[in-house]
């Protein structure tokens, strides 16, 4: 058993990817929805929903709405998703030193045709 997260459900799925890029995506500031579906190419509707949605239960992100028309929401992250930045920063260094020595293991991996 491995003891070092005694917590049953993490409140971050390291295997969805948009939940990490939309961390990255407002890193600078805030962006309205429009415009993190154009940075991130390739996210449904639908699914940067359900993710912005579940970073707002979890607390990672603020979302605010204006009164103006047509209506105006923001996303931003929270002083908690900040604190994301850091890790976030060291796990893309570690791939950036590492990526040759992953690719070699993959390519080692797959079978000869």
């Amino acid at each position: 058993m491995f003891s070092g997260c005694s917590h049953v459900t993490s409140p971050i799925r390291f295997g969805d990817k948009w939940t990490v890029k939309i961390i990255r995506c407002l890193e600078a500031a805030p962006r309205r929805f429009s415009e993190l579906q154009v940075t991130l190419r390739g996210v449904t509707p639908k699914v940067l929903t359900e993710t912005l949605r579940g970073m707002e239960r979890n607390g990672l992100v603020t979302r605010t709405a204006y009164a103006e028309i047509p209506p105006r929401v923001e996303y931003e992250l929270t002083p908690l998703g900040r604190t994301l930045l850091e890790p976030l920063a060291a796990c893309c260094a570690w791939a950036q030193a590492h990526l040759h020595e992953v690719l070699d293991a993959r390519e080692a991996y797959e079978p000869a045709p």
